[in-house]
């Protein structure tokens, strides 16, 4: 049993990143009454950025490169948390400014035109960095292992873990504590209402765009060394994050961080045991929950319940 805690621990940490990617796309869904299917690609292009942030190439400017370099690696990767989601974000303005030709059109219209964008954004990228997986470097201070008992620990996975914690926490201050948070969640329930109110409805949902894709963003960062970066390794985020916003019931935040959780710790075990079943896994887990319990963990009751 000893032996199941390291594992256990990759699918906790994997799980709280699954759930900070869910709690990005749950946003834009809540808000924009829209399923935003470039999510995926925003989170590969937060990895890219913050590989570029850490491992600089800036060409033409070989003495700013050299400057930039000399920096200590953990600044160098502070600064690509800090501006990864950032930069993520804008490029989520832009989308979302395409998009509002297709509100209160037929939902298809926005389907196709965040299909578009995913597509877009793959491609730009294998332009730009190439189709080579690429890897992110860490710092010393949380790279390596070390043994507690006989059991070899992942310092990575402790940093995984904790800072995806720190941001769901920040999140939910922000969603709960906060006037603008209280705005985020008005608009979630009915958009109307909120413009009768007399505020922006327009900035609304420019600024929760560029939120739920700069969580993505930020959970790509942390996920980029566990992971390795590759152009089309959204698809392998955006899939846990749609089955973890109906698992933990549409709406509900610490129903996205359970069922991101439970996700998690699903593929994590199972893959330390029997690797080819640890993505067939987290179906079977849906599969179970949504049987006898279809709007979700934390999902509120409809007229779809018996």
């Amino acid at each position: 049993m000893l032996q199941l805690l390291p594992h256990l621990l990759n699918g906790i940490s994997l799980g709280l990143l699954f759930a900070l990617i869910a709690l990005g796309f749950m946003l834009i869904v809540g808000v924009m009454e829209t399923i935003n299917l470039a999510h995926g690609s925003l989170f590969a292009l937060g990895m890219y950025v913050a590989v570029f942030l850490v491992t600089p190439r800036f060409g033409w400017f070989p003495e700013l490169q050299a400057a930039y370099v000399a920096l200590p690696l953990g600044t160098r990767y502070a600064i690509a948390l800090l501006l990864a989601p950032v930069v993520v974000g804008m490029f989520g303005m832009l989308l979302e400014l395409c998009m509002r030709r297709t509100y209160g059109k037929d939902p298809l219209y926005g389907l196709l035109l965040t299909f578009g964008a995913a597509l877009v954004i793959e491609e730009a990228i294998r332009a730009v960095w190439g189709s080579a997986e690429k890897q992110l470097p860490v710092p010393d201070a949380i790279s390596g292992a070390f043994l507690i008992g006989d059991l070899i620990w992942s310092r990575y996975r402790f940093f995984a873990a904790g800072f995806a914690c720190l941001m769901i926490g920040l999140l939910w201050f922000f969603l709960e504590k906060t006037p603008y948070g209280a705005v985020v969640k008005a608009g979630a329930h009915d958009s109307e209402m909120v413009r009768a109110l007399g505020i922006n409805l327009s900035r609304l949902r420019l600024f929760v765009f560029a939120l739920g894709v700069g969580l993505a963003a930020i959970a790509g960062v942390v996920m980029a060394p566990i992971w390795g970066v590759r152009p089309q390794v959204g698809v392998d985020a955006v899939v846990p994050a749609f089955l973890i916003i109906v698992l933990g019931g549409v709406g509900s935040l610490w129903g996205a961080v359970l069922a991101g959780l439970l996700v998690g710790m699903a593929v994590g075990l199972t893959g330390a045991y029997a690797s080819e079943w640890s993505l067939l896994s987290m179906y079977l887990l849906f599969i179970a929950v949504v049987t006898f319990r279809s709007r979700g963990l934390f999902g509120k009751k409809s007229v779809l319940d018996t």
